[in-house]
């Protein structure tokens, strides 16, 4: 009986300790893709703005003149504008191609300010 009594605290001890098993939580969820979209639009305008600061100080330098200054603004304008319209589509953010091809025009207007 003494044996009997023994066995049944055992399981009973098992079964209590089994119970505590506790499942581990899920694991976090991957980057939230809209935010990495819109961290994309952020870095694509904060390149154009650095730019746009650029053509000012190399136009208050004198190193070309304000008109051709103001050429340059209007194209980083119009990449802006671009990025923008295409973000627009997108519930407020850009694709990586999206970012790569704004990135690509935004080369091409650092070349001519000479960067």
């Amino acid at each position: 009986m003494q044996r009997f009594i023994r066995a049944l605290a055992g399981c009973a001890l098992v079964s209590s300790l089994a119970a505590c098993v506790v499942t581990p939580p899920p694991p976090p969820p991957g980057p939230n893709p809209h935010e990495i979209a819109v961290q994309r639009l952020r870095q694509v305008d904060g390149r154009a703005d650095t730019l746009s600061r650029r053509i000012d100080a190399h136009v208050n330098a004198g190193a070309y003149p304000p008109p051709e200054g103001g050429a340059l603004h209007h194209r980083l304008d119009e990449i802006r504008r671009e990025a923008h319209d295409m973000s627009a589509q997108h519930g407020g953010g850009l694709s990586g191609d999206e970012q790569r091809v704004l990135n690509q025009e935004l080369d091409g207007a650092a070349h001519a300010i000479g960067e």
